[in-house]
């Protein structure tokens, strides 16, 4: 018996990244409809009932619309939008979260896929937040820089055109006010919003989040080696998180946005100075995969109760 799988925006750069990690694989049967047909109504109704579970690829008014169209009580649903991720009734999808987070996933209809900066943030706060190495009032910066693919096809049309790239770099999310943060302060624990200060830069796809701290000033004073060690416990046997050991990152000169390639790996790393009583937290990961399409098929596959690293490039 197959699951019969519909993308919702599968011409998107998501939905394409999304198809080609379920391809060829014989336990999956995958809906479509033809491109001059996805803004019809009608046909997308029936393909979203007709689903075991869907997948949306769309910008949020169109999710919710999506949604709105399905008229039975068995079709599940995984929005790759913003649309639900702080919505009630919705899991959120990053299945390393917490203890006990994988299993409320495999249990629920309704999963908002994590956006792929918060996918980076979370992966390096939570952990520290449920160990009580860092409180939950604590003043929060995270920073970082992103393939422009994260902005789309109208992104990446700006970026590959024929007059060249824009810029080499450029800060946006000025107004302190990113579609990202509700889920960054709900989902780790956080009494206050971060300080979120994104970049692009000219990569087509890649990530690095990374979050600062002063140790001296937080309570307990935690060391690099405590901070390594809370994040390696969280993520220990985990085929798609991993954690440089502190030695091979004392080794390191730099950390590139390009690091872990086109994978749905999510790789963490503590740059720490005991001396001055600070380190840096870095995730790195691709915008594309473990950011966005490698997230919704590693939920799929929960849903489905399938092995949760199938399809996925590791």
């Amino acid at each position: 018996m197959t699951t019969k799988i519909f993308i919702d925006g599968g011409h998107g750069t998501t939905g394409i990244e999304i198809a080609d990690r379920l391809a060829d694989r014989p336990e999956l049967s995958l809906i479509t409809v033809d491109e001059k047909d996805r803004r019809n109504m009608a046909a997308r109704r029936d393909a979203l009932n007709a689903a075991d579970i869907v997948i949306l690829c769309l910008p949020d008014d169109a999710a919710r619309e999506s949604v709105a169209l399905i008229d039975n009580d068995r079709t599940r649903v995984i929005d790759a939008s913003t649309a639900h991720r702080v919505a009630d009734g919705w899991t959120y999808g990053f299945p390393e979260l917490e203890p006990g987070h994988r299993e409320r996933l495999a249990n629920s209809r309704f999963v908002a896929n994590p956006g792929c900066w918060p996918t980076g943030f979370l992966a390096l706060v939570r952990p520290l937040i449920l160990a009580g190495l860092l409180p939950a009032e604590w003043p929060v910066t995270v920073s970082g820089a992103s393939g422009y693919s994260g902005g789309g096809k109208a992104m990446i049309a700006e970026y590959e055109g024929a007059d060249g790239a824009p810029t080499a770099f450029r800060a946006y999310g000025l107004n302190l006010a990113h579609k990202h943060v509700p889920e960054m302060t709900r989902y780790s624990g956080l009494y206050h919003p971060p300080l979120f200060a994104p970049a692009v830069a000219n990569a087509y796809r890649g990530m690095l989040v990374e979050v600062p701290l002063q140790l001296r000033a937080m309570p307990g004073t935690p060391s690099p080696a405590d901070i390594h060690a809370a994040l390696a416990a969280a993520y220990a046997g985990s085929p798609i998180v991993s954690v440089t050991p502190l030695a091979d990152s004392a080794a390191m000169a730099q950390v590139e946005v390009e690091h872990v390639g086109a994978t749905d790996r999510l790789s963490l790393s503590v740059f720490g100075n005991a001396q001055s009583g600070q380190a840096r937290l870095v995730a790195t990961l691709d915008n594309l995969g473990k950011g966005a399409a490698g997230a919704a098929v590693q939920n799929l596959n929960i849903l489905a109760g399938l092995p949760e690293t199938a399809g996925l490039r590791l």
